[in-house]
């Protein structure tokens, strides 16, 4: 054909040109051709195009650092987003095989979901490093008020309103902007569909033979990336279970062989003592374990010298917490109700029950019942559950002196007001009381110095030897605060206490990840102090250690063991065939305990287990490989 023919070539994608004749003028709508100074500047166009290269360079990027943004803390390493995620391949495939507009619907749904897990993992990476563990999609939003709080006590209400709301906007923006590029992409690939469906069939083939060969960049992160399916059906799974758990802990809460003991039959072997059971915050077995700790264990072997001066004698061990980080309620309500309390759902069931509490077994028996949480500053009708007759809130103490970053007073002005208000002057009654202490909470920036006992009056005196510590030094602030509330539950017993002093010390929960590492054992040591011989002959087959440094071959109990041990010890007697025992993760044991195991965890998991195991089994930690060993 020749090339004047005005014709397209059919079947072909070629045209030809059209040749105008030779004597026709050219037609131009655009007027006289323009000058030599008069071109168009090219350099807005060249502007617009490297503009438009780098906005999809950066939506690719934004949707695939979320695809391969891992959920744990630990795994943050520029090599975990070295990944092939499956889900991006399988959703560019089905993105090519769409017509237009269906295939924006789907790109802008896919995109929109690709950005809400993102924002779990988030919520993971978040929790994994304050808790030890990951978000629960359907309890943990009642932390966000405590969480605020907690900032608000820390750096003051506007800094937390402006934290939140920077938060919560970046959290609404990012599903909105994955789900916008990944609209964007779609339109690319399919601009460009020959070359992108040749490129995803080769990925796939690489996927596969990287499966095939579990390789990895970072140690536990596999190339070939399945990480967001694997979330959702983790996420998934925990929602089904924690809908299933309600039924079943209206079942454990109705099993209590105590509930019905006389009160002649209660603690007939305590009777006269006053019993105190000190909570100390975020004391956890690594304060009594890690080498870099060792002024504490110090602390704990210079008091059992002293208190064996004075005539007091003690026992140690462990206790497996059901929470690590924060959550102290939860360890509280654990250790005095006897039942595994490791989230807020079983929580708010457990305190709309009639649950029969530590707190309870005294009262019935004729203690007077005591609760003194400093940290509290607003009504808490949690105490009329726990059993308590007198409750004292931090306002209540009458505190005047300066604020320790979260704790509002010094855990030794607390103690002093308890023991002025409870045990000094005539009494009718012995007393049993809760002491929730929180000199030891975090951020660990300024921590007390121990005074004179007698020099206390309103707290003004605690302004002198306030320790500093900066944030970024959590471990050594951590160390200090546990040191100086062991030193004050110490000097208290010297001071004060006499025959009929009886004093638990337990920890509520190990601190979070940023002092102990990843991985941390949930255990927290416990210790019960008396000058009374007959007191701790009545645990001698509980073979807890001398003195008030336990080592790695203590005995281990899960915490929710503790109040049918404590009560059958001291002379109280079931009155009806006591429930099985319960693994720390509320199922029931199938090991004994052995000294220094993760005593009564299962053997092996169910169908509910294997989430568990994933997430939060403590088998994971293990002696060598603990927090020291890996920093």
């Amino acid at each position: 054909m020749s090339t004047s023919d005005p014709s397209i070539v059919a079947g072909t994608d070629q045209t030809t040109t059209i040749a105008e004749p030779p004597d026709a003028p050219a037609e131009s709508n655009s007027g006289p051709e323009p000058s030599g100074d008069h071109l168009p500047d090219p350099a807005p166009r060249r502007r617009r195009a490297v503009l438009t290269r780098v906005v999809t360079v950066l939506a690719a990027a934004l949707v695939l650092g979320a695809l391969t943004l891992p959920n744990r803390p630990w795994q943050l390493e520029p090599g975990t987003f070295l990944r092939i995620p499956l889900e991006a391949l399988l959703v560019v495939a089905l993105l090519l095989a769409l017509p237009g507009r269906p295939r924006r619907v789907v790109a802008a749904v896919s995109g929109l979901l690709v950005g809400l897990v993102a924002v779990v993992k988030v919520g993971d990476i978040g929790f994994y490093s304050s808790l030890g563990r990951p978000f629960d999609l359907v309890l943990d939003w009642s932390l966000l008020g405590p969480a605020f709080d907690f900032v608000a006590e820390s750096i003051g209400r506007p800094g937390a309103i402006a934290i939140a709301v920077g938060l919560g906007l970046v959290l609404l923006a990012v599903p909105v902007l994955t789900a916008l590029s990944t609209v964007r992409l779609s339109g690319v690939l399919v601009r460009h569909r020959t070359a992108t469906t040749r490129v995803v069939a080769s990925l796939v083939v690489v996927w596969a033979l990287l499966a095939t060969f579990q390789a990895r960049i970072v140690t536990g992160v596999l190339v070939a990336d399945s990480n967001a399916s694997t979330l959702v059906y983790e996420h998934a799974s925990e929602v089904r279970e924690r809908l299933a758990d309600r039924k079943a802990f209206a079942t454990e809460v109705g099993t209590d062989p105590f509930r019905d003991v006389p009160a002649d039959q209660l603690l007939t072997g305590l009777r006269g003592k006053n019993v105190l059971i000190a909570f100390v915050e975020s004391y956890g077995r690594d304060a009594v374990s890690d080498p870099e700790f060792a002024s504490v264990q110090r602390v704990l072997d210079e008091g059992s010298q002293r208190l064996a001066a004075a005539g007091f004698a003690s026992r140690s061990g462990f206790l497996t917490s059901p929470t690590i980080g924060g959550g102290s309620w939860l360890a509280h309500a654990t250790l005095l109700s006897g039942l595994w309390i490791d989230n807020n759902q079983r929580h708010k069931s457990l305190l709309a029950s009639d649950r029969f509490t530590l707190g309870d077994a005294f009262s019935r028996a004729e203690w007077r019942t005591v609760g003194v949480m400093p940290a509290v500053n607003q009504a808490w009708p949690e105490g009329e559950f726990y059993g308590y007759e007198q409750f004292y809130s931090g306002p209540d103490l009458g505190y005047r002196g300066p604020k320790f970053a979260f704790a509002p007073m010094p855990d030794q002005f607390a103690i002093h007001q308890f023991h002025e208000r409870e045990l000094v002057g005539p009494r009718d009654r012995p007393v049993m009381a809760e002491l929730a202490l929180v000199s030891s909470h975090s951020p660990w920036t300024k921590v007390p110095s121990v005074v004179d006992w007698d020099d206390i009056d309103d707290g003004e005196v605690f302004r002198q030897g306030i320790i500093g510590t900066p944030t970024a030094q959590a471990r050594t602030g951590y160390r200090h605060s546990i040191n100086y509330t062991l030193r004050t539950l110490i000097s208290y017993v010297e001071t004060y206490g006499d025959e009929d002093t009886v004093l638990v010390v337990v920890g509520d929960h190990q601190p979070a990840p940023v002092v102990t590492g990843d991985n941390a054992s949930p255990d927290v040591p416990i210790h019960l102090l008396a000058k009374d011989p007959a007191v701790l002959d009545q645990i001698a087959d509980w073979n807890w250690q001398e003195g008030l440094t336990p080592d790695a071959n203590a005995p281990v109990w899960p915490m929710d063991s503790f109040r049918d041990r404590f009560l059958t010890a001291f002379g109280s007697t079931p009155s009806g065939p006591r429930p099985r025992a319960r693994a720390a993760d509320g199922r029931p044991a199938v090991a004994s305990a052995t000294a220094g195991s993760t005593a009564g965890w299962p053997g092996r998991c169910s169908s509910r287990g294997r989430v568990w195991c994933r997430w939060r089994c403590p088998r994971r930690w293990r002696p060598g490989r603990g927090p020291t060993a890996r920093r």
